[in-house]
């Protein structure tokens, strides 16, 4: 790999002073601002939730935003996330209206990656058989827009960590079906890089880099939420997760940055572009140098 790497911003990486489940997810930057502020610090994609979406194309219409996305240069566009995917009754219908409108806006604006995740909030033992199945009927949908489908294990949910992503990634044997490999999650869910190497190259979907504090705050949840670092800045080595990837065979043209920070999300737009992309990008050239 070239020190050179392109950068998606995943959805709260530029998304300002809101945090998955707070009362309002939506960023109280414009979309064409954060598309501007992204293309000046170097990224070459973004992501969004899909509230997020709905709210933008209420100012822009699909035609509006995707200008911006093209006006911009964010050539990668993402949409996350797709929950209850694998639910019965009224969570599953919920689930299956915005499993709707994530197919439809995404075929129309391009999407290259859909993330899904297994609730946090689901205390029951995972059904590894059932969701399985319900994975491989997803990826069927999203592949009717040329889109990938990328599982996002958590270690506070039902599908905590690579071994049971890809149990049902693999079980469902879908080409655009994989995993969405977060260094957050890798590196609170226990696993060692040596596991990231030994993911089958066709299985990654998705990577999203972050880093980890020294320190586990509250619940693991939380910690996700609020205690994200930028990368080299925390406790987890992210040229040795990058060097795990290039292990594996990992192909992508871009890698995602998540970084959920109560720290980084209260910084000016322009300062939390380029403060997350330079951190991140340094870390392929830190590889490089350690390489050499």
């Amino acid at each position: 790999m070239s020190a050179k790497k392109e950068l998606l911003a995943a959805y709260w990486t530029l998304a300002g002073d809101v945090y998955p489940c707070a009362p309002n997810e939506i960023s109280p930057f414009p979309l064409r601002d954060r598309c501007e502020a992204a293309s000046r610090a170097g990224w070459s994609g973004i992501g969004l939730i899909l509230d997020d979406l709905e709210y933008s194309i209420g100012k822009y219409g699909v035609s509006g935003v995707k200008k911006i996305l093209d006006d911009t240069g964010m050539k990668y566009f993402e949409l996350e996330i797709l929950m209850d995917w694998y639910f019965d009754g009224e969570v599953r219908a919920k689930s299956d209206d915005c499993r709707r409108r994530f197919i439809e806006l995404g075929g129309e604006l391009g999407m290259r990656n859909l993330k899904i995740g297994a609730s946090p909030f689901d205390k029951n033992p995972a059904d590894f058989p059932r969701m399985t199945d319900e994975f491989g009927k997803l990826c069927q949908d999203v592949a009717m827009v040329d889109a990938t489908v990328a599982i996002e294990f958590m270690p506070f949910s039902p599908i905590r960590n690579i071994a049971e992503a890809l149990q049902v990634a693999q079980g469902a044997n879908q080409p655009n079906g994989g995993l969405m490999v977060d260094h957050w999650h890798v590196a609170r869910g226990g696993s060692p890089y040596s596991e990231v190497a030994q993911i089958p190259a066709r299985f990654i979907k998705g990577v999203e880099m972050d880093d980890v504090g020294a320190q586990v705050k509250g619940s693991l949840f939380d910690d996700s939420t609020f205690n994200r670092q930028l990368c080299g800045e925390g406790a987890g080595d992210c040229p040795a997760f990058v060097d795990a990837l290039e292990q594996a065979g990992c192909t992508l043209p871009y890698y995602g940055v998540e970084l959920i920070s109560e720290v980084h999300r209260k910084f000016p737009l322009d300062e939390m572009a380029k403060r997350a992309y330079d951190t991140t990008i340094a870390q392929f050239s830190a590889k490089a140098a350690t390489s050499a």
